[in-house]
């Protein structure tokens, strides 16, 4: 236990590191991404969080409890980013020893998706009640802490709760497993006026299917294991269920709102930053 923990701690400074540089490939005009939002009209009241300024507190709501509250707007409801990073053990898959994992290109490209939100003065967090969308350095690095962990099971379930109304959200996964749970997420989500962005991340291999002879597929967990005598044999069905899977997905982005893309781990990471970037932009509101 201490041991992974210490191997995570270690990946952290240099993801930090790579993340920052590469949103920095991605030059913000002097205002950035920060809107006006959706109005000015009283959303709710809320707890006091770490990062929110004494100014922002409401008084006379704070007197009439133990506690201290905010008044918040639905500006900056709209002003709102849920994030959920796939760290299945499927995400572990590398084909090649030069090839990053699809963990780690996800990791990096959410990452300095998130450095971009929040200097654009966006408040980003993770989907579920774990951590909440902020703004500022330390939420970057709690975030970057958050996203060095392994999840254990060989396919993460996308979490559905926590979803702001008017928010937006970045769902990063292969999208491998039972499409059920991402269904079920993005149906909640659009239900609460949630707009976002699915960003499917693939090793090349998984688009070309180039195994032949005889060949054992094993799920990165070993909870899985496939052997067959010609693979080959394989290639055509595999490759029209992913042409299926990929529909469903652009159907189900197209029904809620949402928008989707499909990146590789061999292929410039600041393309795919690009894309995610101006899908955000143009999914606001």
């Amino acid at each position: 236990m201490r041991q992974t923990s210490e191997e995570e701690a270690a990946r952290l400074p240099a993801l930090l590191a790579r993340a920052e540089k590469l949103a920095g490939t991605v030059l913000l005009g002097e205002h950035g991404r920060r809107r006006a939002g959706l109005g000015d009209d009283f959303w709710q009241y809320r707890p006091l969080q770490q990062g929110d300024s004494l100014r922002s507190i409401d008084w006379r709501r704070s007197g009439r409890s133990d506690g201290q509250y905010v008044r918040e707007r639905e500006w900056q409801i709209a002003q709102s980013v849920i994030v959920w990073l796939d760290q299945g053990a499927s995400m572990r898959f590398a084909s090649q020893k030069n090839l990053p994992t699809k963990l780690d290109h996800a990791r990096l490209l959410t990452l300095a998706a998130s450095i971009l939100l929040v200097r654009g003065g966006e408040r980003v967090g993770l989907t579920g009640w774990t951590l909440p969308p902020r703004r500022g350095r330390e939420q970057i690095l709690r975030l970057a802490e958050a996203f060095t962990t392994d999840a254990p099971e060989d396919y993460a379930e996308p979490e559905a709760r926590g979803m702001l109304p008017h928010a937006r959200a970045l769902f990063v996964s292969d999208f491998l497993a039972d499409p059920g749970p991402i269904e079920a997420a993005l149906t909640k989500a659009a239900d609460r006026g949630v707009r976002g962005v699915l960003l499917q991340v693939l090793d090349p291999s998984e688009e070309a299917f180039p195994f032949q002879g005889r060949t054992i597929f094993e799920s990165i967990g070993k909870s899985l294991a496939h052997e067959t005598l010609k693979a080959a044999d394989l290639r055509s069905r595999y490759l029209d269920r992913l042409a299926a899977r990929k529909a469903r997905l652009e159907h189900l982005c197209r029904v809620t709102g949402w928008q989707y893309s499909c990146h590789h781990t061999n292929t410039s990471a600041q393309s795919a930053l690009l894309w995610v970037y101006r899908a955000m932009d143009g999914g606001h509101g």
